[in-house]
């Protein structure tokens, strides 16, 4: 074979080679195409945080991959003149969105808690990956409506990303934190330039409050009392800006932004961070507006950092705990949430957290009637496995220091990433120093290489909630001739899911419009009356209520309940009986009368 031959010959083959299992892969009929694992419409990676810019390309990309479900639309903007970037998913051959109990689900309220954003962009991601592969997805998709916004706070989000990490927790609203009359201008500094707000120590001889471990020449350990160290800490990197004796004590924003919503709101001197009056934040007041026109929204989450916690209300004891029958739907949810996600407890806010007034998660349950939970979504116990790491976690720790096991996990797993080294510094306030400590991507954050989990696992729960929304159902229905032209019609009405179609809370404000039972058709309704139980012969109870083909039910359906209606009614033909709830949808059945 001429070296021509040879050279054609055995390219084609390569080319053969290199293309079959391709070309193999589009010939199998879609059953015999899994593979070791079904392709993905969209390849997304989920091992790095985005900003807000790249947060809204995402989402537009996944709209534009399934339009057919996906909305991309924004809820406003932020101080700073970011979107409030929000995904609806809805079904729309199953019904428009109004029609179906709402999910409304958030993330990043505050702008160093970011992995709240990415759970929100993998459940978008998920859902419809799965739509046409899992059943149960696509049951969930079908039957509810989403309302997903990634990040409530983009200000101090991008300000976290980009900044060296302090000052990332309020959003970028003005304020004036010292009373000079001046605006967020004595905030951190990075005085060496490396792109981190580290901690300073200064080294006084026998005169300090800290050593150095003998465990680790890292740590610094406070002294037992009566004892004098070599250290002293100075708190984070900065100095004084604005001439006053102190350093960083009015830095970007300075308030909560998690404490500026309306149910049980108290001022600055009483919540710090509060601002002047609820909702006036403009990232604060667009939730509210956009959850007011959606009044069919039955349950939220709020995505927070840290501590693994499923979190629900009241924020402060004094405000009183819910009805024992909403307590009962919480405590079943969030139970099962402790079973759904390790390392995980399920508490009070007030109780398991500490004291919040004005915050998010009360107010959705109190002023919308919402079945809210708020996940603090990493535990530092997630880092350690082995009982050994789990017992040095009990050494001493300081304002730097997060233990032996912190700096074994971060040596060993991460490579040295988070932790800086001490270095000299010259700082014009307190002369020679040491800046060190933890970068701002630990702790709080949890490792890129433990994201799926976090992200899947908390996504799940959420789904897990929304699939405890109400879901209306017409049951069966008896019809018996008492007289010629009379009727006796009994009809059963069933939700079938946990959430009531209004919590007791939401029936003692009065927040959500009573659940409405209607009938239509040429026919007289005489007398409507609720059955307790259509198995046992007995009294029924008489509705009072003077228009007896359009009832008015305040208190809603409760969870896993059927209720019977019988109608004493008179005419002929065909009746239309119909129940209509915000929360839990609208179903009817139609009854002839003969």
């Amino acid at each position: 074979m001429s070296t021509l031959r040879f050279l054609a010959a055995t390219s084609l083959a390569a080319f053969t080679l290199a293309t079959w299992p391709m070309l193999a892969w589009q010939d199998l009929p879609a059953q015999e195409r899994r593979g070791s694992d079904p392709p993905h419409t969209l390849d997304l990676t989920w091992d790095r945080w985005l900003d807000h810019k790249e947060i809204g390309e995402r989402m537009q990309l996944m709209a534009r991959t399934w339009p057919k479900f996906l909305t991309l639309s924004s809820m406003g903007k932020s101080y700073g003149g970011r979107e409030l970037w929000v995904m609806t998913i809805n079904n729309p051959d199953t019904g428009p969105e109004s029609s179906k109990a709402g999910m409304y689900i958030e993330g990043n309220v505050h702008g160093n808690e970011i992995q709240g954003a990415e759970v929100c962009l993998y459940t978008i991601w998920y859902l419809m990956e799965n739509y046409n592969r899992n059943p149960e997805i696509k049951r969930l998709v079908d039957e509810r409506v989403f309302y997903i916004v990634p990040t409530v706070n983009p200000d101090g989000r991008d300000f976290f990303l980009y900044g060296a990490g302090a000052g990332a927790r309020t959003g970028h609203v003005p304020v004036d934190e010292d009373g000079d009359g001046l605006f967020d201008e004595d905030g951190p500094d990075d005085l060496n330039g490396n792109g981190v707000i580290e901690q300073i120590r200064k080294y006084v001889p026998g005169q300090g409050t800290h050593r150095i471990s003998h465990d680790d020449p890292r740590i610094l350990e406070a002294v037992p009392p009566g004892e004098k160290g070599d250290w002293i800490l100075l708190g984070s990197e900065g100095i004084d800006n604005d001439g006053d004796g102190r350093v960083n004590e009015d830095g970007p924003g300075g308030y909560d932004p998690n404490r500026n919503y309306g149910a049980d709101w108290q001022p600055n001197y009483i919540q710090s961070g509060a601002m002047d009056y609820p909702f006036q934040l403009p990232e604060a007041r667009a939730t509210e507006e956009f959850l007011r026109a959606r009044p069919n929204i039955a349950a939220s989450q709020s995505y927070h950092n840290s501590g693994g916690m499923i979190l629900r209300g009241p924020g402060s004891a004094w405000y009183g705990d819910y009805p024992p029958s909403d307590i009962r739907v919480y405590n079943e949810i969030g139970e099962n949430g402790e079973r759904m996600l390790p390392w995980y407890e399920y508490y009070i806010i007030w109780q398991g957290l500490y004291t919040v007034h004005g915050g998010a998660i009360d107010w959705y349950n109190d002023g919308h009637g919402h079945i809210s939970f708020s996940n603090e979504l990493w535990n530092n116990n997630q880092y350690f496995q082995s009982p050994l790491l789990r017992d040095q976690q009990q050494d001493q720790r300081t304002p730097i220091s997060r233990g032996l096991s912190r700096y074994f996990f971060d040596d060993y797993l991460e490579f040295g990433e988070h932790y800086y080294e001490w270095t000299p510094f010259n700082h014009p306030d307190y002369g020679e120093v040491e800046l060190g400590g933890w970068g701002k991507l630990t702790s709080r954050v949890n490792p890129r290489f433990m994201s799926m989990e976090l992200f899947h696992r908390n996504m799940a729960f959420s789904l897990y909630h929304a699939d405890q929304m109400p879901l209306m159902r017409m049951g069966e229905t008896k019809v018996e001739r008492v007289a010629d032209g009379l009727y006796r019609v009994r009809v059963d009405i069933t939700n079938e899911r946990l959430i009531p179609t209004i919590t007791a809370r939401a029936a003692n404000h009065r927040v959500v419009r009573p659940d409405l039972l209607t009938v239509s058709g040429d026919v007289e309704v005489l007398t409507a009356a609720w059955v307790p139980n259509k198995l046992v012969p007995g009294k029924t109870q008489l509705i009072d209520q003077k228009d007896l083909k359009r009832i008015l039910v305040r208190d809603g359906h409760p969870g896993r309940t059927t209720r019977t209606v019988e109608y004493l009614v008179r005419g002929r033909g065909t009746m239309e009986v119909t129940y209509s709830s915000v929360k839990g949808g609208t179903v009817s059945t139609t009854i002839r009368l003969q």
